[in-house]
């Protein structure tokens, strides 16, 4: 594959409407196509697989796509199309690590869409992750879509924008809003919606509602839920046992939505003494509300390694595992189900 870098790198006509055609941002995009064109693919991990892949050893051969943008290897600038590296540079993306080179950024692949986030580790406070909580938020939401009719869908801390971007796709005459408190969360939402050709994607910072008007057809949300040390946005939920954030989405969400409207939540659960204590706030809360709603387990252990951390060792006894849950909540007719389905 041979990839040029020209001196004017232009970003796409039908962008995103939240998007500033910086030279730096039409040069990722640049990147973006040149891994399109070159088939790229890549699932990513959690941070503790990512972490045991890398202590495998490596031979001395040259360092692939995957490796340089998938793994976040260190690499050699022989390594990679001339071209490749241009853009790297131009956007801002490459970094040195003594006599080799490092990407900023990964680029993983689900549902044939290519989206970029942050490098491997994300450890700094901005860092924009994307893992396996996006594929079965993704697959679960995608699932749901159906044919049901969309004028104006948002998703709550967009991150790197997957599940916007699957609404934009499935419903593209739909005004779809990426809210997000991390500007870096927004641009790269902004990037990988013009690459996978979602130009109804509208990037918005925004502190939940807070910078929007209206009711919503459909809300999503896979926030943060883990009780982080560091208290890294993309990660900490806040809160008892890490739900603040996801208890805080559900409340303000009821008053958002338009006759008919749904909110689908992908979130976790840290389960204590063989209880549920989110499902034990919200159902109340949604009773109340007098929506319909239904409630289902979809992965009973996730993230594991967490339980180690000190801070899950709570009052009530420690946490027994932390689970994926999905909320359906519809402001119309239905049957409401109160009780936990696994």
């Amino acid at each position: 594959m041979t990839v040029t870098m020209t001196a004017t790198v232009t970003f796409p006509e039908h962008a995103p409407a939240g998007f500033a055609p910086a030279q730096a941002d039409a040069a990722l995009f640049a990147l973006g196509k040149a891994l399109q064109a070159a088939h790229y693919q890549h699932v990513t991990v959690t941070p503790a697989t990512h972490a045991r892949v890398l202590q495998r050893a490596r031979g001395a051969g040259p360092a692939s796509l995957a490796d340089v943008f998938g793994w976040s290897r260190p690499f050699r600038e022989v390594d990679l199309p001339s071209g490749i590296v241009a853009l790297m540079r131009a956007a801002g993306v490459l970094r040195a690590d003594g006599e080799r080179w490092r990407s900023l950024v990964r680029a993983s692949t689900l549902g044939g869409v290519l989206y970029f986030h942050s490098a491997y580790p994300t450890s700094a406070e901005n860092a924009v992750f994307l893992g396996p909580d996006t594929y079965r938020f993704v697959r679960a939401l995608r699932a749901e879509l159906g044919t049901n009719a969309l004028e104006r869908a948002v998703d709550i801390g967009c991150g790197a924008g997957a599940a916007a971007i699957a609404i934009a796709l499935h419903a593209p005459e739909a005004d779809v809003l990426a809210l997000d408190i991390n500007d870096a969360a927004l641009r790269m939402s902004s990037i990988n919606a013009a690459l996978a050709g979602a130009a109804n994607v509208r990037p918005l910072h925004s502190d939940l509602f807070t910078a929007v008007d209206g009711q919503f057809d459909l809300i999503v949300a896979n926030p943060p839920y883990l009780l982080d040390p560091g208290e890294r946005a993309y990660r900490h939920g806040g809160g008892e046992l890490g739900a603040g954030l996801s208890l805080d989405i559900v409340r303000a969400s009821l008053t958002r939505l338009a006759p008919g409207g749904r909110l689908l939540l992908y979130t976790g659960v840290a389960m204590v003494a063989g209880a549920d204590p989110f499902l034990a706030r919200i159902a109340p809360m949604l009773d109340a509300a007098g929506v319909c709603w239904d409630y289902d387990e979809i992965d009973p252990d996730v993230f594991g390694e967490e339980l180690d951390e000190t801070q899950y060792n709570c009052v009530g006894g420690p946490v027994e595992r932390i689970a994926a849950v999905w909320l359906r909540v519809s402001n119309g007719p239905g049957s409401r189900k109160g009780k936990l389905a696994v």
